[in-house]
Parts: structure tokens; sequence; C-alpha cells
């Protein structure tokens, strides 16, 4: 109302030496024009209208509408803004200065503080004319102790509340459990927002030192143990000065209702700290119920006495790692740790030490969560909403906690009824968007920030909600991005005195970064919607700087070719982080790295005097010029154990001795002083005793992305039977196959038929991918053979880093790697080709000098024969070098072949491999037949139709070819056996029968 009161204001009593009317009427729709020109550059539909003007010979007021807020004002900009008004003003005004008002505020206010002039931006600061927004405690909530290097110019010591989306919620009036968007595109929001903020933006923050707190839970595991204090068996003290202390969590009871709280069901423990002498421990175990990654989190009570550094231990089947706690902070809640590798069996998984650097504190010991599991807050229809003579019963979801919305996570995770519950148990859809809101409020509180309101003292220094949005572009455009906040609340002004607008520099700083990083990698026609200062309660009532992120429209094909693509997923979350970083280094004044990029063509080899080299290369960025590796660290897995705590090592490339007879595995990581990046691949080697010999295990197979997609006349939609592409690792946002292709229901209101509908059968699952593991496993089954084995990047034998002569055999690994764009294939040459020309010309040399060839894939043929940028040389090396020719893709469907040759080298045997969405293994939907040439026979074919699926080839140079990926075969006794077989026959020590 006061915003229309001061527009009706200007309009009707414009003041100065010359009236508003003197800018007449054409002059101001040319203002209009040229300010709408210059906004639609940039921003999606930007329309700006002129609503009043205040002028004089030595100044102009332009008031414009709210379009022009939405353009991302930098200095540069902002000069070039003004000189065009000024072009576009009578002559009179040529000198005048201009300013240009929208959204309440001068256009140069709303440049954030990031990208301010910084002499200029000093002087403000230090009178105090803008006030940033810091939220400082001495020590933050967690500290990883184990890692080889602190971020200095990153986040460490920065709180960042981040939420998901949505979530499954309890729908009262239909009273059954439901997801709060669509299923279409083979996904649902409340799951899709989650694969890019659980696997790719929380490790990216976390790597640049922040401490990431979230409403949902983050762990896919969905089995979950508690050990506890008050639960016999699970807990045991060592070392005295144990107390008892107040209240804390119990587990007491299968499912919780409204209002209960298992934290206030039991009770903790109290010890005082120590600086010598032997320490006490608080210790926790579990019986895990199977081998793999758990979350672990644990809980304690926070009181004015409480240590700042409690030493935490988590031990797993890479060794321990340390974490100090902040125990003045959090308490009474989950506090999340990490992800680790336990195995089955009893165990113990969590350890407490006493140890401090201050003596006289107190550690407080309540429980410890292990894993994800199942959602167990039960709900019910309410009383008001309940129809006479009809029973009620109250149900969980019955789903993994990870597919719930926050409501249930914060209940759960110990939190008043204020916050996860606002509706009091009557709208479970408000609840949950409005609990995220309130959580924010309740972590800070207490800090420097809310100091008046109660809460867990957690300094957050910003909030962001990672959401997507719905719309439907004609055609095949793209929706884009959207920017959210809100300023109009308390006055304008957080507490300690920060403008609102602070929110609006989060906004504009990553939406800038997204749209950005987008254009410049895969999509240069990437919309930029823009930056709506809107009540939204999520943007409106969180006490610290927030913004709603609407990536893409999760109901547009265009958006989603690109949105279904793990590739994109990582550009984007890196633009979040990156620009999250640009604006928590303005807001403490401090400079900033971003985090290196993954390192690349790896090797791992045998020096002649028995040691083992690993080598790498670090990869430039082209997006970030500090991006810039100055160390590296060295993880090491032995056999079937964990990956260690690291090596740093300031040089590519890093010398260890291995124990003879057993598998090692490296994986590699680079770092700076904004962070750690994400690891590279991870190649293994084994020496054995009396080896008959050493293989090369290349790994070709490093391809990541979306389903095969197409657009046509009259259908769109991606096509999982020709190809269901490769997540990245896994993805845990798959809810089932397209069914609905048909264009003419593109705005159909019924969601099961329209445009992209999709089968959910799979909305419960985690569905595996590549993992970048595959050459240990390989390598398991060469040692079986007593083969010794090492192994390298495809790119560091292209590159010719890593010759191949002098192995006794070279197995390449090209699982499903075949040639990819990512959405509309606008930019670049396509990806992951299965033989590019420099490995061609690789592979070529090795044979002709005697070498042996193992390959396997399910694109081998496929993709040389019919694949994106196919050719005619290509073929004919298929022919003539690997011997085979294309007998047709999507050759079985069953996944089973047996061996048909009477080759004495080979085992008459039946192999499966997977051809079903698993959560460890890749599915293989489209494996090639193969046909021999060049001399070559069949050694193995499909049992449902007798074509080909393996062809091999004797004489010199001696290779073997299967239309399916050897890792994809279900047994290990399998994998064991057909690799022996592999390896008999590439060495030529058996007779030799053809079929």
């Amino acid at each position: 109302m006061k915003n229309s009161i001061f527009w009706l204001f200007v309009l009707l009593f414009p003041c100065g030496g010359v009236r508003a009317a003197e800018v007449g009427v054409a002059a101001r729709q040319e203002v209009g024009r040229t300010l709408t020109r210059i906004v639609a550059r940039e921003v999606d539909g930007g329309y700006v209208k002129v609503q009043g003007v205040k002028a004089s010979r030595g100044r102009v007021r332009i008031y414009a509408s709210i379009g022009l807020s939405y353009y991302p004002f930098r200095e540069e900009n902002v000069r070039a803004l003004r000189d065009s008004v000024r072009a576009a003003l009578p002559r009179e005004f040529s000198k005048a200065r201009i300013e240009l008002y929208t959204d309440g505020r001068e256009v140069a206010e709303l440049i954030p503080m990031a990208f301010r002039e910084p002499a200029q931006l000093a002087r403000e600061l230090k009178k105090r004319r803008i006030v940033p927004f810091t939220n400082r405690s001495e020590r933050p909530l967690v500290e990883p102790l184990d890692r080889p290097a602190k971020p200095s110019r990153g986040l460490a010591g920065r709180h960042i509340a981040l939420w998901q989306s949505h979530g499954r919620y309890f729908d009262q009036k239909e009273n059954l459990w439901r997801w709060q968007r669509s299923q279409l595109w083979q996904t649902c929001e409340d799951l899709y927002t989650q694969s890019y903020v659980v696997p790719y933006l929380v490790p990216m923050l976390e790597n640049a030192g922040a401490n990431v707190l979230l409403p949902r839970e983050r762990d896919v595991q969905k089995h979950e143990v508690t050990a506890d204090n008050d639960a016999p068996g699970q807990y045991r003290e060592e070392g005295g000065g144990w107390m008892v202390g107040g209240s804390g969590f119990a587990h007491r009871q299968q499912v919780y209702r409204t209002g209960e709280n298992p934290f206030r069901h039991g009770t903790t423990r109290l010890a005082r700290t120590v600086t010598q002498g032997e320490p006490s421990r608080a210790v926790w175990s579990a019986t895990i119920p199977e081998r793999g990654e758990y979350a672990v989190y644990i809980c304690y009570e926070s009181t004015p006495e409480s240590a700042d550094d409690a030493l935490y231990t988590v031990r797993h089947l890479g060794g321990e790692s340390r974490f100090a706690v902040n125990q003045t902070l959090g308490g009474g809640t989950w506090i999340y740790l990490g992800r680790f590798l336990l195995d089955e069996g009893e165990q113990e998984v969590v350890t407490l030490s006493n140890r401090s650097r201050r003596a006289g504190r107190i550690v407080s010991a309540d429980a410890v969560k292990i894993g994800g599991g199942y959602g167990n807050v039960a709900r019910t229809v309410c009383d008001s909403l309940r129809k006479p003579g009809l029973e009620y019963t109250e149900e969980t979801s019955g789903y993994p906690r990870f597919c719930e919305g926050a409501r249930y996570w914060l209940q759960w995770a110990g939190f008043d009824e204020k916050v996860y519950t606002p509706k009091k148990g009557k709208d479970d859809y408000k609840d949950d968007y409005m609990s995220r809101a309130h959580w924010v409020n309740a972590l800070a509180g207490g800090s420097e920030r809310l100091p008046d309101s109660a809460g867990l003292r957690i300094p957050v220094d910003m909030a962001l909600a990672f959401h997507s949005d719905a719309g439907v572009r004609d055609g095949d455009g793209i929706v884009g991005t959207l920017g959210i906040f809100f300023t109009r609340d308390q006055k304008g002004r957080f507490d300690g005195g920060a403008d609102r607008y602070r929110s609006r520099d989060l906004t504009d700083i990553v939406q800038t970064q997204i749209v950005e990083d987008i254009r410049r990698t895969w999509e240069p026609d990437w919309k930029r919607r823009g930056l709506w200062n809107r009540s939204y309660y999520e943007a409106r009532v969180p006490g610290v700087p927030t913004m709603l992120l609407e990536l893409l429209s999760h109901q547009n094909f265009a958006d989603m070719r690109y949105g279904s693509d793990p590739r994109f997923k990582f550009v984007v979350s890196r633009a979040v982080y990156k620009g999250i970083l640009r604006y928590l280094s303005s807001q403490y004044g401090v400079p900033y790295s971003v985090q290196p990029l993954p390192v690349e063509q790896m090797a791992v080899e045998f020096t002649e005097s028995g040691n083992t080299v690993i080598s790498w290369e670090p990869v430039a960025d082209s997006l970030e010029t500090s991006a810039v590796p100055d160390g590296f660290v060295v993880y090491t897995r032995v056999d079937d154990g964990g990956f260690d705590n690291g090596q740093y090592v300031d040089k590519p490339y890093f010398m260890t001795e291995q124990e003879p007879g057993r598998i090692y595995s490296y994986r590699v990581t680079a770092i700076n002083a904004g962070g750690e990046s994400f690891p590279g691949e991870t190649l293994s080697a084994c020496r054995m005793p009396d080896a008959k010999g050493c293989v090369m295990i290349v790994n070709g197979f490093d391809r990541i992305s979306a389903p095969h997609s197409m657009r046509r006349d009259s259908t769109a939609g991606f096509y999982m039977g020709i190809d269901g592409g490769v997540p990245d690792r896994h993805d845990l946002s798959f809810v089932g196959e397209q069914r609905v292709y048909d264009l003419s229901m593109a705005r159909c209101d019924n969601d099961s038929r329209a445009l992209g509908a999709c089968y959910n059968d799979y909305e419960t699952e985690v569905v595996g991918g590549n993992t970048f593991d595959y050459p240990s496993l390989h390598g398991r089954s060469v040692a079986a053979a007593g083969y010794s084995f090492c192994s390298a990047s495809v790119r560091a034998v292209e590159e010719g880093a890593i010759p191949l002569n002098g192995y006794e055999a070279v197995d390449l690994i090209l699982g499903k790697q075949r040639a990819s764009r990512i959405g509309r294939g606008l930019v670049g040459d396509p990806r992951f080709r299965t033989f590019p020309p420099a490995l061609q010309e690789k592979l070529e040399e090795y044979l002709e000098q005697g070498g042996a060839l193992y390959v396997s894939g399910s694109y081998v043929a496929t993709d040389l024969w019919t694949g994106d940028g196919a050719t005619a040389a290509g073929r004919a090396f298929a022919e003539r070098v690997l011997h085979y020719t294309y007998d047709g893709g999507q050759a079985a469907r069953r996944g089973r072949v047996r061996v048909v040759t009477s080759h004495a080298g080979f085992a008459r045997e039946e192999y499966r491999f997977n051809n079903e969405f698993t959560p460890f293994r890749y599915k293989v939907e489209a494996p090639d037949a193969l046909r021999p040439a060049g001399g070559a026979f069949a050694v193995m074919r499909y049992v449902e139709n007798n074509r080909a699926a393996g062809v091999a080839r004797e004489g010199d140079g001696r290779t073997f070819v299967m239309g399916f990926p050897f890792e994809a075969i279900l047994s290990q006794n399998q994998r064991d056996r057909l690799m022996r077989d592999v390896l008999e026959f590439l060495s030529g020590n058996k007779n030799d029968k053809q079929e």
C-alpha cells in the first residue's frame, strides 16, 4: 500500500526546476522502449514502462516499472544504461545526471556488494551506509580434523541452510500420502531437486569448508540404526567422571504422532573435559544390517559450559575419521558428520572423548543415528475434515525417509511443533513449506543475528531453497531460471542492521552464475526469467538472507533434456556453489578461490624397482580462473576396504609400495585454498606372486549422460529402450519410464495423460550408474586368473602417456560408452565415443606388435555404425583391426548369453548380465549383436535369439570383443571364470579349435 501511494505521489506531483510534463510523452515512451530493449537482451520477456519522471536540467529521475529490477545490475552496465537513457531524452538533458529507480531503489543500489567498485564500497561500509550480513561464531558447528588441508579462501566457518524442494506428504482431504508435484519426464520435483543438492551441491559446499544443514533426510540408505546411551548394549563408558545430564534422545516407539518428540524421551550423559592425562570415552556400538555407505549423525545436549571442540571419531572400513563438534551449538537434534562405508555386523561405530583444548568444560553424550531409514511419523485426517461414519487410522508413508517432506524429518529431528506444524496438524502441505522457513530461524535462534530468539545458536549465514518450476513452452523453447527473494518485512532490515536487499544480492549472484555457466557450456539460449521481489513464505520468514531458486521447468521437455543429464547437474550445482562463495565472501570482505575440477588422465603402473606410481593431470576450468590446483590428495583403498583419509602431494604423481597379492585402489582430488575437488575415477593395481603376466586395464567408460531423447513432429520424449543414459554413480530422482509421447498432450490438465507422463514403479529406488570404479572389479578377476594388473584412464592412453607395449594383454572397459550430446546438442561435438581416432591408432599399433586385446561394452558396434558422428574409417577399424561388424543394436532383452564355441580355451557356460534397474549396477538395456569378420569366430550368443554376443580372432594380435559389458555379469564366480578363459585364449596357451 505504501509503495502504491509513493508512485501515485510521483505521478501527480512531480517536482524540480522543470516539470515532468516537459519530458514529453514521446520521450518517455522512447526511454521505456530503450530500457525494454536492454532488459530483454538479458531477461526473458523483459518489459519496462516509465511510470514517472522528475526532471531538471541538472538531474533527471526516471521511475520505471518492476520489470527493470529483473536486470542484473553491475557498475559497467549501469553507466551504459544511464548513457542510453540520456540519449533517448531531449537535448536539453544531455548534461543531466540520470537516476533510474525501480522496486523502490536507484539501480546503483541494486548492484550486489560483490560487484561494487572496491574503494567506493569501502567508504560506504565505513560510514555504515551499507551493512553486510554476517553471523559469526568462534568455532564452526562441525570441523573435520583429518582433512589434508583446510580451505583458507573458501567457506570455512560458514553455515548454510539449504533445502531440496518438496517431499512426500499426507493429504488430509484425500486421506492418503502423495507427492506434492506431478510425475513427469521420468521424475518428480519432490525427488528431482535432490539429484542436484545431495550428490553435487552439498559436497561442493562442504569441500569448500562450509557446514550445510538440511531439513530433509540426506541419506538414501534405506537401513537406519540408532545407538543410544539409554539402550543397553548400544553404549558404554570408558574412564571415570561421567554423570547424568538432562533430557535427550530415546527411540522407544515404532511410530510418532504429532507432538511426540523422541528427543524428550531419553537422557544424556556428561563429562568434564581434560587437556592431559588419560581421557574418558563414550562408545556407541551398532549392528549394521548390510555392507554399504551410511550417513552418521550424532546428538548431544548443549549447556552453558559445553565444550566447543568435542572430539568424535567414526570408525569405518577406510580407518578412522575425527571431528571437532562445537557442542555450544545445535544441542537436541541430529548433527550430520558424513557418509562412511561400514561392514555388516556388530561393531563400534562412534566414540566421543573428553579430551579438549580447555579443561573443565562439558562434553555431552546422547545418541548416534546411522543411515536414512524409512519414515516413522504417522498421520491421519484431522478432526475438522473427518466424515461421519468413516473409520480413520494413522499410517506412516511407507517410503524411505529421503522421499518425505521436511515436516516429518523435523519432527524426527527433535524440533518443536511450532516449527514443523505451524498449521497445527490440519494441513501437511502448508506445514511442509512453512516448516522449512521456521526451521531456519530455529537453527539460528540465539546466534549473533537472532540473539533474542530461542534456538540452536547455529550462526546461519544464508538460506537457499532449490526448486524446479512448472510451465510449458511451444516448440522447443526453454523456460529457464527464476530467482525469488523478499525485502519488505521487518522494515526492510535484518537484526544487526543489514538491508534485506542482501537477499537480492544472493539471488542475483547465484542466478547470474547459473545462467552464464549454462550458456557458456551447453545452451546459448538458456533463459533468465527475472528477479522477483515477492512475498513467498520461504523467502519472507527466515531471519537470514534467503533465495528461492526455480532452476527450470520440470514440465517442459526442452528444459528437461538438459535437466536429466548429470553433466548439466554438475555445472548447475557448481554454479550455485560459486554464487554462494562469491556472495558470502562479499559479506565478510575476504578473498576467495574456487575449488578445482576433478583430475583426469590418471594411470597406475609398476616400476622396475617394484614400486607403484600413480600419475594424473589437473584440469583447467574455462569458466573460472581461480580454480587452479596447488596440490593433490591421493586416497588409497586396500582390497574390499574403504578409502583412507588421504595423503597430500604437491605434484601430479605419487609413488608407493604395495603388498603382493592384494588389490590397491587409488583416487585423486585436486586442492587449492578454495577447497577440494570431487575425486577423479578410481584406478587399481595388483602385483601377484608368480604372475603369469601383467594386464593393462584401460578404463574407456567415462560416460555420464541423460537417456536418449528425441523430438519429432508429433512425439517427444526419452527412449529408454534405445539408451537409458548413464547416471553419475547413482540416480535418486528416477521414478519410472516415460509412457506418454504425444505432443498434442503437452498442455493436458490431467498429469497422468499429459506429455511426459511416466510410470512410478521406481520412485522409492536408487538407480545405479557409472561408479568410475570398474578397473578394480575387472582386476579382481584378472588376479584370480593368476595375472598382475595395472590400470589407466583411456585419456592417458590416447595422449601417449601410457604405452601399451609390454603388457601381456589389454582389457578395454567400454561399459555403456557411446557418442552422446547434451540437451538439444547445440554446443560442441558429441562426447564419449567408444573408439575415438587417437584410441584407434594406439590399439592398432599395439596389436600390430603382437598384443592381445579384450573389449567389452554395450555399444561397441552401434557407436561405430549408427552413432552420432560415425565414420567409414571407424567401421573399417572395427572390421580390419578388431575383426567384427555390426549385426544390430538392442540385440537382447533377457540378459543371458551362452558360450557356443568348441575352442578348448572357453568353458561351455551360460552367463547372466544385468538388464534391470538396481541400486548397485547400471542397466544394460541395449547390448550389441556382432558378426565375425576377417577370420574371427563367434564365442558366445544371446540365448533368446542366437545372435553373436562375443567374437574372437586368433593369430598375431589376438582379439576378443563382447557386445555387452563384462562388469554387468551378475556373478563374481562367472566373471572370474570368463576372465580366466579370455586371458588364456589371448595368451595363446591352449590348443585352438574353432566353432
